[in-house]
């Protein structure tokens, strides 16, 4: 009789539904068992090692449990129920990437900050809609200074996918939750990560997590299938408080022609290669599409002085 491949996680998070546990001590214990009753410490298939590693990018189909989720969201949306500083100017947009002098998004390396939808303000600079359905994004240091958000980044569960993919040594350098609201979600032009993660060798792997299903009609992910394997095109730099985005090569970025659209259901996760290139569509529809990312980096890679993102006072960690 052919045996079938049971991935890990589906173990794990069955033994967290029966037993109700939840911290970082309990999550190892339950890999290690798991692990040792399968007689593997693999957590993705040799077929989604072998797709990430060809198309540099896998999915992971609904592995979050959904009341994981809905603790996820429920603090973010409190972070920003918390959040004051209602200015205009902290608004995060994809159609240009100059921060220079904007100390807002700088020192939100290592903080918590909000930033508002492209589109949040009318001419008046008044809110189109709901406070709360104007905020873009949540940055960069949730990882660590949030307590739900730093229990759940650092998940054993994740320390092993890192590994099945070849990271020896992961550590978070950034995690950012990111809304897309309804009618008014911005476009995220295409990018490769490595852009601002920039290391020798290139190391940084984005980990994509599916808070809401992720459709072509709330803006879902898109990427080029085997574009990881092309040049990386720029560098963001930072120079004390000026940014400059520094061509690399000319190859031109995809389209929707050339590219693929990743749908996929709340509690997936998405993990991409850093030269991946990838892009998301505005979000017109009457849905949000909530996500949480951490981009993780190897720590034999030497990472660049030059990258706007440093960990110069926060610890920089991996998975436990």
């Amino acid at each position: 009789m052919a045996q079938t491949h049971i991935p890990i996680w589906k173990f794990y998070y069955y033994l967290n539904s029966i037993y109700e546990k939840n911290s970082r001590e309990y999550s190892a214990v339950i890999v290690s068992c798991v692990s040792r009753v399968l007689g593997s410490n693999n957590m993705l298939s040799n077929e989604q090692v072998s797709q990430y590693q060809d198309q540099g990018f896998v999915v992971l189909d609904e592995i979050i449990e959904q009341s994981t989720l809905d603790q996820l969201k429920a603090q973010a949306a409190h972070i920003v129920q918390q959040w004051r500083d209602d200015s205009r100017s902290h608004t995060f947009t994809t159609e240009h990437n100059n921060r220079s002098g904007d100390d807002h998004f700088l020192q939100s390396a290592e903080t918590i900050q909000c930033f508002f939808e492209e589109e949040a303000f009318n001419e008046e600079g008044e809110l189109v809609q709901e406070r709360a359905l104007c905020i873009n994004k949540i940055g960069h240091a949730l990882h660590e200074l949030d307590p739900v958000f730093e229990e759940f980044s650092h998940l054993p569960l994740l320390g092993e996918i890192a590994a099945d993919i070849g990271i020896k040594q992961p550590q978070i350098r950034q995690s950012m939750y990111i809304f897309k609201q309804p009618r008014i979600g911005g476009v995220v032009n295409w990018h490769q990560d490595a852009t601002f993660f920039y290391t020798r060798p290139q190391s940084v792997v984005t980990f994509w997590f599916a808070i809401e299903d992720a459709t072509l009609e709330n803006g879902c992910l898109w990427v080029e299938r085997g574009g990881h394997k092309g040049p990386l095109r720029e560098r963001f730099n930072l120079d004390d408080r000026t940014t400059s985005m520094v061509s690399l090569d000319d190859t031109p970025w995809p389209t929707e022609q050339s590219g693929q659209p990743v749908e996929v259901k709340a509690g997936s996760i998405v993990i991409f290669q850093g030269r991946l290139p990838h892009y998301s569509a505005p979000n017109r529809s009457d849905k949000s599409r909530q996500a949480f990312t951490l981009h993780v980096t190897e720590a034999s890679s030497e990472y660049a002085s030059e990258n706007w993102l440093q960990a110069n006072e926060l610890p920089l960690r991996g998975f436990n």
